[in-house]
């Protein structure tokens, strides 16, 4: 202790003659006056220090008493703590003692209320996702505050909690077999929130307005689909609506939403063809044009058809028909003999047959260019798609699925056409021989005629 105060009083000192020598520079001091101040300070210096001595040692015996202090505090607390870790243990031991006292006590209960907790677990699952809990809220809450409780807490349920899970699920069977109507609010396609009477059919449907709603079990919400399935299923939800009690056909989704969603997923025909793109509008333009061609050449074969039956009950040949402008021919040239008939006749023919198939090959054509069309649009496509799998991989099935579904569109547009031009054309060209075939059974009869007389003349000149 003596070493260490005599360093600090010559630290002290040192910076006390260097402070001095500081303060004294800019004075014209002599050696002599310089000493005697040196010697001055020193003194003053020792006299400091001895204070601070005495000061230091002043202290020393409270800086006994608080080390003495601060033993006690601690020894009093290690001897709690002791204490405190033994009367923990015995707590111990005695909490298991009473857990397997209630253990004993509720013996087969125990398992009751651990079926009873996963059954609340389990129920408020299918609460929550239940359209009938957009009719009758708060059941899945409850459930879900149960099973927590009785998890977490020693807690046991109730007799009323008990026939309250019971009750809730009795009454979820028995409305899963009621159509019904209620009021709530509803979030229409636009965003705003209506008050409506909605209908639902057990736990398959809501409707309201003749329009399906989907029920949203997290929010609680209930909203009108944006795209509602098309055809019989619409009106079937307003012929339900609308009914007072007699039986309606209507369609039930057994998934409780999920198939619904996917039926208004799938896209209409209108938007299949435009998936098409141009090459599936031009498709479906000479699919029409060829259409209104075999309409007209229908029409014009059936009128023709029907003049040629009325030519062949009458004598008279009349030449708003191919079969009587060809049988002019036997009048035109009545002292012509048999060969010279048959090159007239046969002239006659081949200038109907023109116009009884005219327009026939464009048909013909259609039905083999409009698959081709159609196998053109499908490659463009295919070739977006895999550029598409090029940028942006093939994480995304979707994506490639996507774009060869709409690629393989052409292709159906292209059969579509081609498939009813070529039973068209085989149509019409069927009715086209048929009076070719009538012009020409009538021509040969003709000339068998002709030929029948001029043997007949040249034996009578004979005889």
């Amino acid at each position: 202790m003596k070493n260490i105060l005599k360093n600090i009083l010559l630290i002290t000192s040192l910076g006390f003659v260097s402070n001095l020598v500081v303060a004294q520079e800019d004075k014209a001091l002599n050696l002599d006056a310089l000493l005697k101040q040196l010697e001055q300070g020193q003194f003053a210096q020792n006299k400091q220090n001895v204070q601070r001595e005495k000061e230091f040692a002043a202290k020393r015996s409270e800086q006994d008493q608080m080390l003495r202090q601060a033993k006690q505090t601690r020894d009093a607390a290690l001897a709690n703590s002791e204490k405190m870790e033994t009367q923990f243990e015995e707590n111990e031991f005695k909490l298991a003692d009473l857990n397997e006292a209630m253990n004993k006590r509720l013996g087969s209960l125990k398992e009751l209320f651990g079926v009873l907790q996963q059954v609340s677990g389990d129920t408020k699952s299918k609460f929550q996702n239940s359209i009938i809990s957009a009719q009758i809220p708060g059941r899945a809450e409850f459930l879900d505050d149960l099973a927590q409780s009785m998890g977490s807490t020693s807690k046991l349920a109730s007799i009323e909690e008990i026939e309250r899970v019971w009750f809730e699920m009795q009454r979820e069977m028995t409305e899963s077999g009621k159509v019904t109507t209620f009021t709530t609010d509803v979030i229409e396609a636009g965003g705003n929130k209506v008050s409506k009477e909605v209908l639902r059919v057990g736990p398959f449907a809501l409707t309201a307005d003749g329009k399906y709603l989907d029920y949203n079990g997290t929010t609680g919400s209930v909203a009108e689909l944006v795209r509602q399935p098309a055809g019989r299923y619409g009106d079937s939800a307003v012929a339900l609506q609308q009914s007072s009690g007699d039986l309606v056909e209507f369609g039930l989704d057994p998934t409780g939403g999920s198939i619904l969603k996917l039926l208004v997923q799938a896209p209409s025909l209108k938007e299949r063809v435009e998936q098409g793109g141009t090459v599936g509008y031009i498709i479906l333009a000479v699919g029409l044009v060829g259409l209104l061609i075999a309409v007209w050449r229908f029409i014009s074969l059936s009128i023709e058809g029907a003049k040629v039956n009325r030519q062949l009950k009458s004598s008279t040949f009349k030449d708003n028909n191919s079969l009587g402008r060809v049988m002019q021919a036997k009048d035109d040239f009545p002292e012509a003999d048999t060969e010279a008939l048959e090159l007239h006749l046969t002239e006659a023919i081949l200038g109907e047959v023109p116009k009884l198939g005219r327009s026939l090959s464009i048909i013909k054509v259609i039905s083999v260019v409009a698959p081709l069309m159609g196998l053109l649009g499908t490659v463009s496509g295919m070739i977006n798609t895999f550029q598409a799998i090029t940028l942006f991989g093939t994480g995304d099935p979707k994506l490639m699925a996507g774009g060869i579904s709409t690629a393989l569109v052409t292709t159906v547009l292209g059969l579509v056409v081609a498939i009813p031009m070529t039973l068209l054309y085989a149509v019409l060209n069927t009715r086209n021989k048929s009076i070719v075939y009538i012009l020409q059974e009538q021509a040969a009869g003709v000339i068998a005629e002709r030929a029948e007389a001029h043997a007949a003349a040249t034996s009578s000149n004979k005889a």
